[in-house]
């Protein structure tokens, strides 16, 4: 008896830290389980508040006859917004409000409301805002949605076409935005997102115009998001990558090409859909974010690289603009 009752004494520490290596394996994947389910029902009630947000608030979309600007336009309307559609056309606009008017329930959804408003004309921009507060007596969210893009050597660009860069990427929604701004202040109530690029924090070659209006309409919404944040007013800035409407498989692989800046070129250049973009504008809206990055993994890098080792990065940078050199001659 003296015996049997040692040998379980000798047993029973194994056989319980068995029971607790046992219990704890399983904890792991059931913890794992409750978080992913947590994860999931948060994200969906945020999903479903982000549906009644945005109704029957008046939203102002510039260059909405654009690719990213018609998906906004849609995913606003169909949410039940007041929208204010701006842009170049009137025809473009008027298309782009029938085929909005014509693909919804007219009970819960508003016609949107039309503004010719062409960036690159500052001497216009000033007396487009009174238009704008017009069409609902007030404005709630307004999205900058609108670039002009140059690629070329910094030699080679005129400073009529840098003025009509700044025009256009910075002046021009500077210019609404200050003119939006007494409205929003008075009512204690407004949100100025815009919607930038990647090249409002990182600059790379051959892109000097737009990447320096890039980084100076950046500067000044994340100086006036301090300022007007007493007033209850909200900026955000959206910093993505390229915009690519082309299908995925017809985007180039690194295959062919194996250098550093090679792939970081065409990563940069992988670009986002219009409609990812007009999703994560909704997203932004509906939560008050500060910033947001659409980007993929290379550009995170590349902004880290330039913060953190910025000498490296010059001379990845400098590397690839040499090598694209030395292909132009061969060829």
């Amino acid at each position: 008896m003296i015996e049997m009752s040692l040998f379980r004494s000798r047993c029973c520490p194994y056989t319980l830290n068995k029971k607790m290596g046992i219990t704890s394996v399983l904890a792991l994947p059931v913890l794992v389980v409750l978080l992913a389910g947590i994860y999931y029902v948060y994200n969906e009630v945020l999903r479903f508040m982000s549906k009644s947000v945005v109704r029957n608030k008046v939203v102002v979309i510039t260059d909405a006859t654009s690719g990213v600007g018609c998906e906004c336009s849609r995913l606003f309307h169909k949410r039940g917004a007041r929208l204010i559609l701006c842009g170049k056309s009137w025809d473009k606009l008027e298309s782009l409000s029938n085929d909005l008017s014509s693909a919804s329930d007219p009970s819960v959804t508003f016609t949107p409301k039309l503004v010719v408003l062409d960036f690159s004309d500052t001497d216009r921009t000033a007396g487009v805002v009174t238009e704008i507060l017009e069409c609902f007596g007030c404005v709630d969210v307004l999205i900058c949605n609108s670039s002009m893009k140059v690629k070329a050597p910094a030699q080679s660009i005129s400073l009529d076409l840098d003025k009509t860069v700044m025009d256009t990427n910075y002046f021009g929604p500077v210019t609404v935005a200050k003119g939006l701004l007494p409205s929003m202040m008075s009512r204690r109530s407004g949100h100025l997102l815009l919607v930038n690029s990647v090249q409002g924090k990182l600059s790379l070659p051959f892109r000097s115009a737009y990447a320096a209006s890039k980084h100076a309409v950046q500067a000044f919404f994340d100086c006036l998001r301090s300022e007007v944040e007493e007033y209850g007013i909200s900026v955000s800035t959206i910093n993505h990558t390229f915009i690519n409407t082309a299908p995925q498989e017809l985007v180039p692989s690194c295959t062919s090409d194996k250098t550093l800046w090679a792939c970081l070129s065409r990563h940069l250049s992988h670009g986002v859909s219009p409609g990812d973009l007009a999703e994560t504008i909704l997203s932004t809206v509906s939560r008050r974010k500060r910033e947001v990055l659409v980007a993929h993994p290379i550009p995170w890098a590349a902004l880290y690289l330039r913060s953190l080792f910025p000498n490296l990065f010059f001379a990845v940078v400098a590397a690839g603009v040499k090598d694209s050199a030395m292909a132009e001659q061969i060829q």
